[in-house]
């Protein structure tokens, strides 16, 4: 969890400022989940730290704690007040005045509409025991691709692959019962490059995830970024936020190296340098899943994912080609990605930058 910050680090002026981006969200989300059938509320920021926030009817107030929007991301921040709209839309919309403010209408209304719908703590998706043997043993396999062998190496990466196949395929065709959760990857930037996108479609392509741009509002800066949101289960979405922090530091490792290799001076050419990164690497991959469809695992996707990011984007905008600056150093860089071997570093998660996977 980050660090706490004093909640008078808010100006004045960033807290409107924040307040309005709320009100943005507020009205996307009526927009894309709830028919435009809501009437606009008050929005308010409160230092109450014993909830995250809460809707009150009495004075058409939805109230969204300050230590919440200083201390965690903005996915959460809407996920929360996706949670009050909710709320708001029991009970002005469907008239349930009899039920908890928990209770049947409210709980189903969330699981439409793909939104977290306890009663307390921060969103978060669930796993069980066996999900998590299942990661476990991953992470065994991530730690035997250290190995200097490179053959031994791929051989590791590929059976951790495969192992995470096995269990996505039995997991959807069997239609056991599992829960969906989102999680944010990587900090808010003002512009996605190339890279970017393909690692995010190595993510939803190869990790059993889904995986969309979102909008990120940073209440500090007072700005609005992009950041990207993956869609799964817990131990999915675990090795998918590991497999981001990996690729995006070993991208820039690769470019390092080769900038200092041929005695470049300018960085004009790392963008495209990263996107072959990130294209090898995807290559190496589908070659991966071809041997495995060989061998009758095929993927065919899972629908009561697929249901779950509908309900949670049910509108989605295409996004066109890219083209590259350097062709040159797209190729290098793609030669590149097809030698990287996916690991699980040995005692810290610093280098990598993203979380550790459970231990060996």
């Amino acid at each position: 969890m980050p660090p706490a910050h004093d909640v008078l680090s808010l100006s004045a002026e960033l807290e409107a400022a924040c307040v309005r981006a709320l009100l943005s969200e507020w009205r996307r989300c009526n927009a894309a989940h709830f028919g435009q059938r809501l009437r606009a509320p008050v929005l308010a920021l409160e230092d109450v730290a014993t909830r995250l926030g809460c809707w009150s009817a009495r004075d058409r107030t939805i109230r969204i704690g300050r230590r919440l929007v200083l201390d965690h991301s903005w996915g959460v921040v809407v996920e929360v007040l996706r949670h009050e709209m909710a709320h708001q839309y029991v009970e002005e919309v469907l008239a349930v005045h009899g039920e908890a403010a928990h209770g049947e209408s409210f709980r189903r209304l969330c699981a439409e509409l793909g939104i977290d719908g306890r009663a307390s703590g921060l969103p978060d998706g669930e796993g069980t025991a066996a999900d998590e043997r299942v990661l476990s043993r991953v992470a065994k396999l991530l730690a035997l691709a250290q190995s200097p062998n490179l053959h031994e190496a791929e051989l590791a990466m590929n059976e951790a692959q495969r192992l995470m196949l096995r269990h996505n395929i039995e997991a959807a065709t069997e239609h056991r019962a599992r829960a969906f959760g989102y999680l944010h990857l990587g900090q808010p930037t003002g512009r996605v490059q190339v890279h970017e996108r393909v690692l995010g479609a190595i993510l939803c392509t190869h990790f059993f995830v889904e995986a969309i741009w979102v909008t990120a509002y940073r209440p500090l800066a007072g700005k609005s970024g992009s950041v990207l949101e993956v869609c799964g289960t817990k131990e999915n979405l675990a090795l998918a936020e590991y497999v981001h922090g990996f690729l995006s530091h070993t991208a820039e490792r690769l470019w390092r190296e080769h900038k200092r290799r041929h005695a470049l001076r300018s960085d004009v050419p790392r963008r495209s340098y990263l996107a072959g990164v990130m294209r090898g690497f995807f290559d190496r991959l589908a070659e991966a899943r071809t041997a495995q469809r060989a061998a009758g695992l095929v993927w065919v996707g899972d629908a009561d994912l697929r249901r779950y990011y509908d309900a949670r984007h049910p509108r989605r905008a295409s996004v066109g080609k890219s083209r590259f600056a350097s062709a040159s150093a797209f190729a290098q860089g793609q030669a590149a990605g097809r030698d990287i071997v996916l690991q699980k570093p040995i005692a810290s998660s610093g280098g990598h930058g993203g979380r550790l996977l459970p231990g060996r």
